[in-house]
C-alpha cells in the first residue's frame, strides 16, 4: 500500500483537511476575530464546574486500586472544584486496606478542609534569594476568627497571582506583548500565521472574560484557561496546527512568569510567623525548583524529597534532612520527610482524550518513591517511614 502521504501516479489530489493547514500557513484574512457561538460554547464548558454524571463517576471509580498500602500521607494536593465526598470515595476505593492516614488537600492560595484538617498551598517572595517560592500549610481544627489576617494574605495572594492570567493573554495579543512574541516565536519555532492565530485566540478569551466576569467561577483566572480553549479547537483547526500554537502558547507564558513582578507577593517569613502564631505545620515543597529555600534555614517542620516535577534528587535531599538533624539544627523539632503526589484533580475531569497523561496519573496519596529499591534504603537507613511521619505529624498539628 501507498505510503500515508503518497498518492498513486495519475491519483487526483487529495482534498486539505484540517491538518495539513498547517503546510498551507493559516489564512488569517478567512478567521473571524470577532467571539462566535462556537466561541461561546466552547469558554462556557472549559468553565464550568459542574460534574456531569460521567465525570462523577470517573472522580469515584479510580481505574487502579492500591490493596497493599496500608498508610496514606497525602500533604500536597489540590481538589480544585471536585467536592470532597467524591474525593472521600475515590481515596476509600484506592487504599480499601489502609491502617491509618493523613490526608489534608492544600489548593494554591486557597484555605480547604477535610475531615478536621486544613491546608494551604502559598505562593510568597524569598527576599534574600529574590525569588518565588512556596510554602504547605497545615492545620488542625483551625478557628476562622483567629485566622482572619491569615485569609486576608491568602485572598491578597489569590487575586495577584491570578492577575498573571491578564498579563499572560497582552502578551499573547496586545500591541506591548511582540517584544515577548517575537521571542517565544524564536524559541518555539512558530511561524508569523501561528502567531497571529494564538493572538486571534487571546483576544477572544480577553472578551469573553469581560463579557462573562460577574457569573465565572474564581478558579477560572489560571494561565491553564488558555491551554484548555485552545484545545476545543482541534475540531475545527486539526491537531497539528493545535499542538503548535501550544508549544509557542507555553513558551510565551513561561516568559511571563519569568517577568513576574514579585514585590506584591508576602514575604516568606511573613506567612510564616503568621502561620506559626495559628499552631500551622509547615513544609517547603518540590525544593528541587526553588534551591535557595534550603538555605534559608526556614522555620519549617519538613522537606518534600520527592514529586512528580521533581524527582532528580531525592536521596540528596533525604541525606541533606538528616545531616541536618544529626547535627542538631532543628533542636527537638527535626525536620520531617515528606513526598508530594501533587495530585490536580480538575485534571481527571477532562475528557480523557484532552488529558495530559502524566498529570491524570498522579494520584492523592500515591507517591512511587516511597517504594523505590535505592530510595528506600535510604529511608531505612534513617528510620524514616510514611507510619512514622504521619505520626509525628499528627502529633504537631495536635
Amino acid at each position: 500500500m501507498p505510503d500515508a502521504d503518497t498518492l498513486p501516479p495519475g491519483a487526483p489530489p487529495r482534498p486539505a483537511g484540517p491538518d495539513e493547514a498547517r503546510c498551507a500557513g493559516i489564512d488569517l484574512s478567512r478567521l473571524d476575530p470577532a467571539v462566535t457561538q462556537e466561541d461561546e460554547q466552547a469558554f462556557a464548558r472549559i468553565n464550568d464546574v459542574s460534574l456531569s454524571p460521567e465525570q462523577a463517576e470517573r472522580i469515584a471509580s479510580p481505574a487502579r486500586t492500591y490493596p497493599r498500602q496500608e498508610y496514606v500521607l497525602a500533604t500536597h494536593w489540590h481538589p480544585e472544584h471536585v467536592p470532597m465526598e467524591l474525593l472521600k470515595t475515590r481515596i476509600d476505593r484506592l487504599y480499601p486496606n489502609r491502617v491509618d492516614e493523613l490526608i489534608i488537600p492544600t489548593q494554591h492560595n486557597v484555605l480547604l478542609g477535610y475531615d478536621g484538617y486544613q491546608g494551604v498551598e502559598v505562593d510568597c517572595y524569598s527576599s534574600g534569594f529574590n525569588r518565588k517560592v512556596q510554602l504547605l500549610l497545615h492545620f488542625k481544627g483551625l478557628d476562622p476568627e483567629r485566622a482572619e489576617v491569615l485569609a486576608s494574605m491568602l485572598r491578597h495572594t489569590h487575586r495577584y497571582r491570578a492577575s498573571q492570567l491578564f498579563e499572560y493573554l497582552d502578551a499573547l495579543c496586545e500591541p506591548a506583548g511582540e517584544p515577548r512574541r517575537q521571542l517565544a516565536a524564536a524559541r518555539s519555532n512558530a511561524e508569523e500565521e501561528l502567531v497571529g492565530f494564538v493572538a486571534l485566540q487571546a483576544a477572544k478569551i480577553k472578551a469573553l472574560i469581560l463579557a462573562h466576569e460577574a457569573t465565572l467561577p474564581e478558579d477560572t483566572y489560571k494561565n491553564k484557561l488558555v491551554r484548555n480553549f485552545l484545545d476545543t479547537l482541534r475540531p475545527r483547526f486539526g491537531e497539528r496546527i493545535v499542538n503548535k500554537a501550544q508549544v509557542y502558547a507555553k513558551a510565551v507564558k513561561d516568559l511571563v512568569k519569568e517577568a513576574f513582578s514579585l514585590s506584591y507577593f508576602y514575604r516568606a517569613t511573613e506567612v510564616i510567623e503568621e502561620a506559626r502564631s495559628l499552631g500551622a505545620g509547615i513544609v517547603i515543597p518540590h525544593p528541587e525548583q526553588f534551591w535557595p529555600i534550603l538555605l534559608a534555614d526556614y522555620d519549617v517542620d519538613g522537606i518534600e524529597v520527592w514529586n512528580p516535577q521533581s524527582q532528580q534528587y531525592t536521596e540528596f535531599l533525604i541525606n541533606v534532612v538528616n545531616r541536618r538533624n544529626r547535627m542538631g539544627w532543628h533542636g527537638k523539632r527535626p525536620l520531617l520527610i515528606f513526598m508530594g503526589d501533587d495530585c490536580h484533580m480538575s485534571e481527571k475531569t477532562r475528557d480523557p482524550a484532552e488529558q495530559d497523561a502524566s498529570k491524570a496519573a498522579r494520584e492523592i496519596g500515591l507517591q512511587p518513591a516511597w517504594h523505590d529499591f535505592a530510595i528506600r534504603k535510604s529511608l531505612i537507613i534513617n528510620g524514616v517511614s510514611r507510619r512514622k511521619v504521619i505520626g509525628e505529624y499528627r502529633s504537631r498539628l495536635g
